[in-house]
């Protein structure tokens, strides 16, 4: 990744993979020992995964429960802090288990230092999610 790459432009570039369902190439965006935090995690899945080896295992399943269609709307907003950006965006798809719509609202925070990922706040909404089998980490969380 190019040290100089934006942290917008990064985020971009990370929504365009999980569209085509890369995840490898997701998780090649994260510095090894980069931080994602679910604060509105249901009771059984993870409030914190630290490094990037937490991360891929978390995602390896994405695609085998939520089959992603869209992201309609972006908004990102930089900080007063050039390495952090607040995300606000929306993703459509289907739910694979069930083949139940699957509308999510997102806010993130993320901060990128040397052209990759070292720390996302996911502040998504556990309760919009009407299956439980969508948990698309291992399966035991």
């Amino acid at each position: 990744m190019n040290v100089t790459t934006a942290p917008a432009d990064l985020y971009r570039q990370g929504l365009r993979l999980l569209l085509d369902k890369d995840i490898a190439g997701w998780i090649d965006l994260w510095d090894e020992h980069g931080i994602a935090e679910f604060p509105f995690a249901p009771e059984g899945w993870p409030k914190r995964l630290e490094g990037r080896t937490a991360v891929a295992e978390y995602m390896r399943g994405y695609p085998d429960h939520i089959d992603l269609h869209d992201i309609p709307s972006v908004e990102i907003h930089q900080t007063v802090v050039p390495e952090t950006i607040v995300v606000e965006m929306r993703g459509v798809g289907r739910l694979v288990t069930t083949g139940s719509p699957f509308d999510m609202t997102y806010i993130a925070v993320v901060t990128v230092k040397h052209g990759l990922i070292t720390h996302y706040r996911d502040y998504w909404n556990p309760l919009a999610l009407q299956d439980p089998a969508t948990h698309f980490a291992g399966s035991n969380g």
